[in-house]
């Protein structure tokens, strides 16, 4: 069942409009509306993120030397300690000994904010980014442990 849609109207300069309507024709959406809408949309879910406590799910993305040494023990056990909120996670190798990790998290964004940051704080991390949404996973089974 999807929300009601209610009209607004939005001014802006002649400029940002023509940019919007490449964007949104470079991106495939059928409508100003639609680009407008998936834009408000992350930004108000970034916003939830940064204020702290909500209940969101996300990716944490970072890529590492996989040849450092401990590295992959120390990121496991990290993941590990948070096993509450980390639901699974990927591993791509790449070229030139990186690995690109891919982390489905879920919980309080500024938990998930602590996982991302003591990740890619680790010696051999090269990049690290927390990517947040405001929906979250449906509960996997119907029974309580």
């Amino acid at each position: 069942m999807s929300d009601p849609i209610e009209r607004i109207s939005v001014s802006m300069p002649r400029g940002l409009l023509r940019q919007l309507d490449e964007m949104a024709a470079r991106r495939g959406f059928e409508s100003r509306s639609q680009a407008i809408s998936s834009i408000v949309h992350q930004e108000i879910s970034a916003h939830a993120g940064d204020l702290g406590s909500e209940v969101m799910t996300g990716t944490i993305n970072i890529v590492y030397e996989h040849g450092r040494n401990n590295l992959k023990k120390r990121l496991a056990e990290i993941e590990y300690k948070n096993i509450a909120e980390v639901i699974s996670s990927l591993h791509i190798l790449l070229e030139k000994d990186q690995t690109l990790e891919v982390i489905l998290v879920q919980g309080p964004a500024d938990k998930l904010r602590e996982i991302s940051d003591e990740l890619s704080s680790c010696k051999g991390v090269m990049s690290g980014t927390l990517n947040l949404h405001s929906a979250v996973i449906p509960p996997l089974h119907g029974k309580s442990s």
